[in-house]
């Protein structure tokens, strides 16, 4: 089956001439068997093209579709797989690796205390604003206490002294030990005045002033 239309035809005892070799050439065209007729044919000028239908898939060989070939902003998320719920695609290997699913844990207590997964926008603000992660009292209204969200407990006040040796207690506890006690007399300004404790526990302390006078004091524990 010939695949090129010659451009003119000969007989026999015909005369062969320059212009009638030259359109043998010059109007060839090629037949529709020169194609597959699935990814090419031949057009009304008798030249093969690539139809509108494209390159099938069979004809593309493995990887021969390189990253640079694809045009910038062409990979839709349309044509991205779907991802499961509450999942995001990123990289929690340690070191460079492919994208991958990647857990979203909406947990107010943070339970899982996983090192590889995304926390909602909605447990972050439920744990933070826990009470067992924000100070005890939550707003102020005269307490002696006030614990801070690690623990440490700080607790003032003010006492008054007879000017003799004298043991006053915290009215609640330190849970475990008072660390450090400071006071100054009230209204003074000279370091001579501080208040000086003789013993310190968690439940209070024994100070030994140098004259009677109300004392402001700030103790620290846990």
């Amino acid at each position: 089956m010939s695949i090129i239309n010659k451009g003119t035809a000969f007989s026999n005892g015909e005369q062969l001439t320059a212009d009638k070799l030259n359109d043998l050439i010059d109007l060839a065209t090629f037949d529709q068997s020169a194609t597959d007729s699935a990814s090419t044919t031949v057009n009304t000028s008798g030249q093969i093209v690539v139809k509108d239908s494209g390159v099938t898939t069979a004809k593309l060989a493995t990887d021969s579709v390189e990253t640079a070939k694809i045009k910038d902003a062409n990979v839709t998320k349309a044509k991205i797989e779907d991802v499961a719920d509450y999942k995001v695609l990123g990289n929690v290997s340690g070191a460079a690796a492919a994208p991958a699913e990647v857990d979203v844990l909406d947990e107010d207590d943070m339970i899982s205390d996983s090192a590889t997964a995304l926390a909602t926008q909605q447990s972050i603000k439920a744990y933070v604003d826990s009470s067992a992660q924000t100070f005890v009292p939550a707003s102020y209204a005269g307490e002696e206490s006030v614990t801070f969200p690690n623990g440490l407990i700080m607790k003032f006040g003010t006492v008054t002294s007879n000017g003799s040796v004298q043991s006053f207690t915290f009215a609640t506890a330190f849970p475990t030990a008072c660390l450090n006690l400071q006071g100054q007399r009230s209204g003074a300004s000279d370091d001579t005045v501080n208040l000086s404790y003789t013993a310190l526990s968690s439940t209070g302390w024994t100070m030994n002033p140098i004259s009677a006078a109300t004392y402001s004091w700030t103790a620290f524990g846990y």
